[in-house]
C-alpha cells in the first residue's frame, strides 16, 4: 500500500497498545507477537523502523501455534490501529474496493505477488472496514 492508501500498511507509523506494549507501528506489534518471550517484544517494540522489526520477527523463537494463530492476531492488531477515528474513517473511505496487498517480494500469503496471492491483509481491512 503506497501513496494515498500508504496508512493501509502495516509500515505506515501509528503507535498501537497491544498486550500492554506500545508499539511504533503495527508491523512492531505483529512481529513482537510472534514470540511469547516479554524481553524479545520489548525489544521489537524499541527499533528504530518497521523493517527492522520485520528483520527482527523473523528471528525470534516462534510461538508453539504461530501458523494457526496468527491470522487472528493480525486482525486483533489491525483492529487496534483502526480503532482511531481518523485512521478507521480513511479506512472507510476507500469504500467498497478491493484492497490488495501488492507487493514484488513473493509474499503469496499476506498479499499478492505477480497476480497469486491470498491477499490475507487485504482481506482483514476489507472485514475491519465492513464493522463500522
Amino acid at each position: 500500500f503506497k501513496g494515498e492508501f500508504s496508512f493501509l500498511s502495516n509500515f505506515h507509523p501509528h503507535p498501537i497498545v497491544y498486550e500492554g506494549i506500545t508499539f511504533p507501528s503495527s508491523e512492531h506489534a505483529f512481529q513482537a507477537a510472534k514470540t511469547l518471550d516479554m524481553n524479545e517484544r520489548q525489544r521489537i517494540a524499541a527499533l528504530a523502523t518497521p523493517g527492522k522489526a520485520k528483520y527482527a520477527g523473523k528471528r525470534v523463537k516462534l510461538r508453539e501455534n504461530w501458523n494457526a494463530i496468527r491470522v487472528q492476531i493480525m486482525t486483533d492488531i489491525l483492529r487496534i490501529k483502526f480503532s482511531d477515528k481518523t485512521l478507521k474513517e480513511s479506512l472507510i473511505s476507500t469504500g467498497e474496493r478491493p484492497l490488495i496487498e501488492g507487493n514484488t517480494w513473493n509474499d503469496t500469503f499476506w498479499g499478492v505477488c505477480r497476480g497469486k496471492g491470498e491477499n490475507n491483509l487485504g482481506k482483514i481491512l476489507e472485514l475491519i472496514r465492513s464493522e463500522r
